[in-house]
């Protein structure tokens, strides 16, 4: 079922590129129909999990010779990966039903990244991973080159060079973990279970290549110079996707990855995820306070939550006096920051949007007084906002609240410091919510007016805000699957 699961939309998509003369509004409701139907597969996959562990299983030999295998599956990590990856494709899906530019190749683009973004967070293969790795970002190239905006050549190129020149270190790292092995395999599962490289002088070396890889794709400072363009450029279903889910490949990438596989390295070297942590924490929500554009100002942002999750797992690795529940703690909090972020920013870059698509800027200086001509617009991007800088009830509270209390007790001054973040954050979204939406009514020259939110724009936007608040109001039914997961990685750490 798993594969099935993985595989249906870029069927979907080849379908739909081979139909000759299908009407684009067909098209466009063919790929809400999929991606609803993705989104009841993978709820059924919730349901049906029984973890802990890995469930739904498949292992098909590949490239037997070199030890490669398609194995997937999914535990508590990667499962709530999945569900938001599901999530965020059908609201990118409702949110384009006004696509009008050559609909069938975009359609089929976003399904063909759907399944390499679910393929991604299945793979139990180190070369299957990298494979999807390496698809996304091909995927993510041509939407913003194709459908992007103004710069948007240059923008996808930057992405296109950085995140896959982070490919090519990740494979040497993968490589480096291939030929430590006895007997030499791909296989994470198999990996974990090994530890080849406990005791080698090498492990550092393959951390590092891994960790460099998996740093310029979530990405955290200074390897962060590729996405605010990206974003900028990128359509909004284009930027909620790249936000919400492939970001997540990056710190995915250490969770699943990087501390079970190299435990002692990871230890060894914990420190330094802690620093880039916090580093990102406060240059992320620092540049973003000084934007003037508003897509810029919350991909900045991202950097700064992705801060959060690296000074988590980075603290998870500090073993000498901490706590195996405040690691754990961290591990749960870094990967309820993913979804937090996943839901919250991509609901924020689909609101962003709104901008372009009603005055072609999204400069806040030429915008004040839209409260007036546009209500809805303005308390779904104000709820989007405190969501965002953590105010309790959403699922920002929530994660942040564990990442902190995970980390407190092994790095108090870092903590502290990272802290500072949630400050910085609330004072830019704020500064940016009364100069757009408060004052006397201005919008560019030559804007017309301002539309008010529309019907298909909410049913995209409410339901990713909705299920923040379900998360921070009753956040069990996640934190009951993620937290079995995070006991196992903390355990493997400290092997």
């Amino acid at each position: 079922m798993l594969t099935a699961v993985v595989f249906l939309p870029v069927l979907a998509g080849l379908v739909l590129v081979g139909v000759p003369r299908l009407p684009d509004g067909a098209v466009r409701w063919a790929f809400v129909a999929v991606t609803a139907v993705e989104l009841g597969l993978v709820a059924g996959l919730w349901l049906g999990y029984d973890g802990p562990g890995y469930g739904y299983e498949t292992t098909v030999p590949w490239l037997p010779s070199v030890g490669v295998s398609y194995h997937v599956g999914v535990d508590g990590i990667s499962l709530p990966l999945v569900a938001l990856t599901a999530t965020l494709f059908l609201a990118c899906a409702v949110y384009s039903l006004r696509q009008t530019h050559r609909t069938r190749a975009f359609v089929a683009l976003l399904l063909f990244l759907e399944t390499v973004s679910l393929g991604l967070f299945t793979a139990l293969d180190l070369i299957l991973f990298f494979l999807f790795f390496d698809l996304s970002i091909v995927g993510m190239y041509f939407v913003i080159a194709g459908w992007g905006h103004r710069d948007r050549g240059r923008a996808a190129l930057m992405f296109f060079l950085y995140t896959f020149i982070g490919s090519l270190v990740l494979l040497l790292g993968f490589i480096g973990l291939y030929v430590a092995a006895e007997p030499a395999t791909f296989d994470i599962v198999a990996l974990t279970e090994q530890n080849p490289l406990d005791g080698s002088p090498a492990a550092g070396l393959v951390l590092l290549a891994i960790c460099l890889g998996l740093a310029i794709k979530t990405p955290l400072v200074p390897f962060h110079t590729w996405l605010p363009p990206a974003h900028t450029e990128a359509p909004a279903a284009g930027s909620a996707i790249l936000a919400g889910v492939l970001l997540k490949m990056g710190t995915y990438g250490f969770v699943r990855i990087a501390m079970p596989v190299l435990p002692a390295a990871w230890r060894q070297y914990a420190m330094v995820l802690v620093v880039a942590g916090v580093v990102s924490v406060l240059y992320g929500a620092l540049v973003a306070l000084a934007q003037t554009d508003f897509k810029r100002m919350i991909a900045y942002t991202s950097v700064n939550h992705m801060g959060y999750i690296a000074l988590a797992v980075g603290t998870a690795g500090v073993v000498a006096g901490n706590t195996e529940q405040a690691r754990q703690l961290a591990v749960t909090g870094a990967v309820t920051q993913m979804v937090s972020h996943g839901l919250i920013t991509g609901a924020l870059f689909l609101l962003a949007g709104l901008f372009h698509d009603r005055a072609h800027s999204y400069e806040m200086a030429s915008y004040s007084g839209l409260a007036a001509a546009a209500p809805r617009f303005a308390a779904l991007t104000a709820i989007g906002a405190f969501a965002s800088l953590g105010l309790p009830g959403f699922s920002g509270f929530i994660a942040e609240f564990q990442i902190f209390t995970g980390s407190l007790g092994a790095r108090p001054v870092a903590t502290g410091i990272a802290l500072l973040g949630i400050l910085i954050t609330a004072a830019l979204f704020l500064v940016a919510l009364q100069r757009v939406f408060l004052g006397s009514p201005r919008l560019p020259g030559a804007a017309p007016g301002f539309a008010d939110v529309r019907a298909h724009e909410a049913v995209a936007v409410v339901p990713l805000l909705g299920l923040a608040l379900v998360i921070g109001l009753l956040p069990r039914f996640l934190l009951a699957v993620i937290e079995p997961a995070a006991r196992t990685v903390v355990e493997l750490v400290a092997r």
